[in-house]
């Protein structure tokens, strides 16, 4: 790069900081066409259990089936022939269950519903199967389902978790925001996941808090209970003052622990000890002259 180019960039970055935000803001400014691109949390919402849906074998299914009161259920909502952001999408999504312990079919199931109503049920068999592929998790065939339908089904239950979207039919797309929506056992919004990278942390706490107390282990729900969701962070964060009660709590109790067991020794060394049977004098007989 020349001298003056280098020189000429710096002016240019000189003059964008010295600008005013109103210049800053115009910069920022979405289309208008992505204005209403965007997702309205409906936390503790209903999705609607009684709407069907295509599965990846052409059979009629009620979205209802998937919500067996046990496990939570994972929500991507994505279209097939997305040309970009739906695999990263869905990618995210397996990098970070492959790094979770949870399994999908065992302890969560996924539904990953097309908003498009034009594809088909050939190409979600096909993308199903590339999914699984690369999951590589025995179990994830009986609880990884892909949906599609009509526009009337998919639009009830984009309405209930407020995914925004619109289809541009000039480029033939849709425009959509990048979110993975965490579902209670019984059907209710329980957490978002925002973007492209979701960190590990983020899915499990998001897992733990939308199966209502179900699977989880003592561990788990003293890790639930130091981590508190960060709605403007979009992510779970320490939350220090729960760290701080949990350890006076376990700090009382190994005190309690410790001064009992003083005590019991103590008391046990002011006990009298009963005489040894091999050290008491014996008596022995004598014949009788």
């Amino acid at each position: 790069m020349t001298t003056r180019a280098v020189t000429s960039a710096l002016l240019l970055l000189a003059m964008l900081l010295a600008a005013p935000g109103s210049a800053w803001a115009q910069i920022n400014v979405l289309p208008p066409e992505l204005a209403d691109v965007t997702v309205v949390e409906h936390l503790g919402a209903q999705v609607p259990t009684d709407v069907t849906f295509r599965d990846h074998e052409g059979r009629a299914v009620r979205l209802g089936q998937y919500f067996d009161g046990r496990r939570p259920v994972l929500l991507n909502l994505v279209y097939h022939r997305c040309p970009m952001l739906c695999s990263m999408v869905l990618n995210a999504v397996l990098r970070v269950l492959a790094q979770t312990r949870w399994s999908v079919g065992q302890e969560f199931d996924v539904v990953t519903l097309s908003i498009d109503p034009r594809d088909t049920t050939e190409v979600s068999a096909q993308k199903r199967q590339r999914v699984l592929r690369t999951y590589n998790r025995t179990t994830a065939a009986r609880g990884w389902h892909f949906l599609t339908g009509d526009e009337a089904s998919i639009r009830r239950v984009t309405e209930a978790v407020g995914f925004q979207y619109r289809y541009d039919a000039r480029q033939g797309q849709y425009a959509h925001p990048a979110v993975t929506t965490l579902l209670t056992p019984s059907g209710r919004v329980g957490r978002y996941l925002y973007g492209i990278e979701y960190r590990e942390a983020d899915l499990r706490l998001g897992l733990l808090e939308a199966s209502e107390g179900r699977s989880v282990t003592t561990v788990e729900r003293l890790i639930l209970y130091c981590y508190h969701y960060d709605p403007q962070g979009k992510r779970y964060a320490l939350l220090a003052t729960r760290v701080m009660r949990l350890g006076g709590a376990v700090t009382v109790v190994l005190m309690a622990g410790l001064l009992g067991t003083l005590w019991l020794r103590d008391r046990r060394r002011k006990e009298p000890q009963p005489a040894d049977a091999d050290t008491a004098p014996r008596i022995t007989g004598q014949g009788l002259g």
